[in-house]
């Protein structure tokens, strides 16, 4: 029997996943597909899923359970170091060759080379398919060889080449020989979903998570056809109004692989209008930041300009105070305030509130970026590991491709532009202007002077 193990990632989808269309693809030759995925939460040098990634993780393998059950493939759940597990498995299994998708950040890497060279060493193929980029970092690069350091000549860079159209959805019978096995017929065992305790039970704060949220295949295919066939018409003018739903919702979906960054940069083209280059910019900056984490593994921990290792983060005395005044969202400053309760509710909070928000901790506050970013990691269902350390660094001016470090953001500006009518603010702070809601926990000029002279000094 030429058994093929497929191993999922963040690629849970059927459709436009290369490794599982190439094991499926031996199946008229008498081949079959076994599915395994592994919870790495035990795996050295690996970051654990925060709690709101956790919630989606669960949601989104019972739908690549019932995805794969139609295909007739088992799907298999361990837990623990992968470097040891996908070979057990394999070997278990008898399978005689392995599938994965290539990832990126040195930790991720290294973990993969070595499973690979351990089920090479046990006679077992290893097939490592590319599926989470538009292009491979190696393959986007300057006349000179090197990585694009700035976002405007790489997006034109990106722009200018063919993107490969996204594979159909497999599809299963067809006179194919049957795959569905028992669990207990492959002689493998396979983990409880259910006791990996991915939901929150004492307290449930995942009812809102569960009130927005369908964390399937099918809703992600959902959201983008309802943003192409109305919202993408208004991207431009609308997409940094937070009251408005003009944003296309994909980035949770994108983030664990339930549909592929070419299916939405494709339906995007196709849309046509002038609204699409601003979309597919946004999805060129996704690219851009793992791009980045490529050729720096190491961006949600360094500055990736190093002059600002000598940054006076947490000079002030009431650093933990204004961290958790900002994590609860009673700042003072209503849009900020807004942004993170929408984000303890709903595991979301939207593009330009994220940027108010990060940078009135880290340039008002002056509190590090990297506790800014291990908070989104923790509470954003789409925080991934290199648009988020990517953003993070981008806000505090210490990124290759950076806001200026005197560009600070003063929320009630923001406010005043982007939610003029209050809308968005109403929804979540419903008591100001009331004497509940708080004062300004800083003063905006100060801080922001503070924040210039720190800045200045690094030369």
């Amino acid at each position: 029997m030429d058994r093929t193990l497929c191993l999922f990632r963040d690629d849970l989808r059927v459709t436009d996943n290369p490794a599982l269309t190439a094991g499926l693809e031996r199946l008229g030759s008498g081949g079959d597909v076994v599915a395994l995925y592994v919870l790495e939460d035990s795996t050295p040098g690996l970051r654990p899923l925060g709690g709101a990634a956790r919630w989606w993780l669960h949601g989104a393998l019972e739908d690549l359970r019932r995805s794969l059950e139609q295909l007739g493939i088992p799907l298999l759940l361990r837990r623990g170091d992968s470097r040891r597990i996908v070979a057990e498995t394999a070997e278990a299994a008898r399978a005689s060759r392995v599938h994965l998708t290539r990832r990126y950040g040195v930790a991720g890497q290294d973990v993969d080379s070595e499973l690979m060279a351990t089920l090479r060493r046990r006679g077992v193929a290893v097939e490592e398919w590319p599926g989470h980029l538009l292009h491979e970092p190696e393959d986007v690069a300057t006349v000179s060889g090197e990585h694009y350091k700035v976002f405007t000549p790489f997006w034109r860079a990106l722009r200018s080449r063919a993107v490969q159209e996204p594979l159909p959805a497999p599809r299963g019978g067809q006179g194919l020989q049957s795959v569905r096995h028992s669990l207990n017929g492959l002689g493998v065992s396979s983990g409880d979903l259910s006791r990996w305790e991915l939901r929150p039970s004492s307290p449930d704060w995942a009812a809102g998570l569960r009130e927005i949220w369908e964390p399937t295949e099918r809703a992600a295919l959902r959201h983008l056809e309802d943003f192409v066939d109305g919202g993408i018409e208004r991207y431009a003018s609308e997409r940094d109004l937070p009251a408005a739903p003009a944003t296309s919702g994909l980035s949770p979906f994108l983030r664990f692989g339930q549909i592929s960054v070419r299916q939405v940069w494709h339906s995007g083209v196709r849309a046509g209008g002038t609204d699409r280059e601003d979309f597919l910019s946004e999805l060129a900056w996704r690219e851009f930041h793992w791009h980045l984490l490529h050729h720096h593994p190491r961006m949600a921990e360094q500055n990736m300009r190093p002059t600002f290792d000598a940054y006076p983060w947490q000079s002030r005395r009431d650093a933990p105070e204004l961290f958790r005044a900002w994590a609860q969202g009673r700042t003072g400053f209503p849009l900020v305030d807004a942004g993170q309760r929408e984000l303890w509710r709903t595991g979301h909070m939207h593009n330009r509130v994220r940027m108010v928000s990060a940078s009135l901790l880290v340039k008002n506050f002056g509190i590090d970026w990297r506790e800014g970013e291990a908070w989104f990691w923790d509470t954003l269902v789409d925080a991934d590991a290199a648009s988020n350390p990517g953003n993070w660094q981008w806000v505090a001016g210490c990124g290759v491709d950076a806001a200026p470090y005197f560009r600070i953001f003063n929320p009630e500006r923001q406010r005043q532009r982007f939610d003029p009518e209050g809308r968005y603010v109403a929804r979540w702070v419903p008591e100001l202007g009331s004497t509940e809601y708080p004062a300004p926990v800083v003063e905006l000029q100060e801080s922001r002077q503070e924040a210039l002279a720190h800045y200045q000094s690094l030369g």
